[in-house]
């Protein structure tokens, strides 16, 4: 018998919350050291590349305010869901307009979206957040965001496993994830989740085989293919959807391939062969 009671969980629906931030360089000069790239240092009035607003609108909150998992305790903006685990599902993203560094953007956040369903391995419960983000009257961003909770493993459950990605694309690159580039990345966004940095935790308190890398990171990983191969390439739209879990006990590729109808189909190939995370992106004329 599910102990989730869905209906309590949907009077969170239609919560809001709005975050202003100035948006500075650190944070972008910062990210492209950590991605090893070449970007010249990023100054005012240069746009955030695509994905990096995730940087930015950082909610703060108390160390004694945070959850077991070092994230920060449900039942404010977010509901509180009886679930453990939690991740990043996915995002459907439109990038309307440039973000620019040096300007005093505004962040709003709503959750659209409870939904309950029995998987083969529990429980589960998604989230939908809508964002949008605005430079005065203009609209430079609009994303859903889903979030999955599910409980911990047990002896019984058995998840599904991933289908397999394909072995050829147009361009692709080999990672090698480690601590340090998990540490970083969890630095730069205020990510508290201690599956990114606590290995005992990760191993022992959620059944993990290491830790798990962010899973907007393999995201920003597949844009940042398409920023090292296609330059010049403005990004429209981008969706994704993670698939499986990525850990930093072995290299994993990212993967892109142009279609004909100029979509770029990406994806994340796990070093079994599994597909661990897809997506697509529209490109298309650079932005006024």
């Amino acid at each position: 018998m599910s102990n989730i009671d869905i209906q309590h969980l949907q009077t969170w629906q239609g919560r809001s919350e709005e975050h202003t931030d100035l948006i500075s360089a650190f944070p972008s000069n910062a990210l492209s050291a950590t991605l090893d790239r070449s970007d010249a240092p990023y100054q005012i009035n240069d746009p955030l590349p695509p994905l990096w607003h995730w940087l930015h609108f950082l909610p703060l909150h108390k160390l004694k305010d945070s959850g077991y998992d070092g994230h920060a305790a449900l039942g404010t903006f977010l509901p509180p869901v009886p679930l453990p685990r939690r991740m990043w599902a996915g995002s459907r993203l439109k990038f309307l307009a440039p973000m620019r560094i040096g300007k005093n953007l505004r962040k709003r956040s709503e959750v659209t979206r409870v939904s309950h369903k029995a998987g083969r391995s529990g429980d589960l419960v998604f989230v939908t957040l809508q964002h949008d983000i605005w430079d005065d009257h203009t609209h430079c961003l609009s994303e859903e965001h889903d979030i999955v909770y599910r409980d911990l493993p047990t002896p019984q459950s058995r998840a599904k496993a991933p289908p397999t990605a394909p072995e050829r694309s147009t361009f692709q690159r080999l990672i090698t994830p480690d601590p340090v580039l998990l540490f970083r990345y969890s630095a730069l966004t205020f990510n508290g989740h201690r599956i990114h940095y606590d290995h005992p935790f990760c191993v022992e308190k959620e059944g993990y085989e290491g830790l798990v890398v962010h899973g907007p990171l393999l995201a920003t990983l597949m844009l940042d293919l398409i920023r090292r191969e296609l330059p010049s390439a403005v990004i429209n739209t981008f969706e994704f959807r993670a698939i499986a879990p990525i850990f930093d006990t072995h290299p994993f590729s990212t993967h892109a391939t142009i279609n004909t109808d100029g979509t770029v189909s990406l994806w994340v190939r796990r070093h079994d062969g599994a597909l661990a995370m897809d997506g697509t992106a529209t490109i298309g004329p650079q932005h006024d």
